[in-house]
């Protein structure tokens, strides 16, 4: 799946906008989930700048507010539901966003797609790109790729780009290690036992 630099830059801002969240898994420790981090105007900054979003101006709490409730909107694109929902969500979070398509060249940056309106608020700004992100998804039939980590401990969300569609970890370095680890673990006891 061909992806260009700035939908890979907003599935990247999604994936950590839906991570910020404490992840709900029925009331186990979940990996990463002990705090959400979007709890202030710092935090809410901090996001910003670390996911280089271009044209927000001076944050409120009216903001981090509506970041959150888009937030909690994005969270039901991972939960593995149908392209018809899924388009539905994606369509009500665009719409509700006002979008205004254009292309633009800031910051140093080739021509690229902006979706959000000039002068929208970092919340429209957030449910206007990343929206349109997922919903190349739905175009080619790829939604399956938004996932959940498989961990029985970590519920991360992410985006499987792998050319086979077989990711089942959030990082394989520490998820799918630890997993592998136990497992291999768990056969030398066994045969040992």
């Amino acid at each position: 799946m061909l992806i260009t630099h700035d939908t890979g830059c907003a599935l990247d801002t999604v994936v950590a906008l839906v991570n910020s969240a404490p992840q709900d898994d029925g009331g186990s420790a979940v990996r990463g989930a002990e705090a959400d981090s979007l709890t202030d105007l710092a935090a809410l900054r901090a996001f910003v700048r670390n996911h280089e979003i271009s044209d927000v101006g001076e944050l409120t709490d009216e903001d981090l507010a509506a970041v959150r409730r888009v937030r909690g909107r994005f969270t039901e694109a991972f939960a593995g539901t149908g392209p018809a929902a899924l388009a539905e969500l994606i369509n009500e979070l665009v719409a509700a966003a006002g979008t205004t398509p254009r292309l633009t060249d800031h910051d140093g940056y080739d021509w690229h797609m902006h979706y959000f309106a000039p002068g929208a608020s970092v919340a429209d700004h957030l449910a206007a790109d990343c929206g349109m992100a997922l919903a190349f998804f739905v175009v080619a039939g790829e939604q399956e790729r938004l996932r959940r980590c498989e961990a029985p401990d970590c519920r991360r969300a992410f985006v499987d780009l792998s050319r086979n569609r077989s990711r089942r970890y959030c990082d394989s370095r520490t998820c799918g290690n630890r997993l592998h680890v136990a497992a291999y673990r768990a056969r030398r006891k066994e045969a040992a036992g």
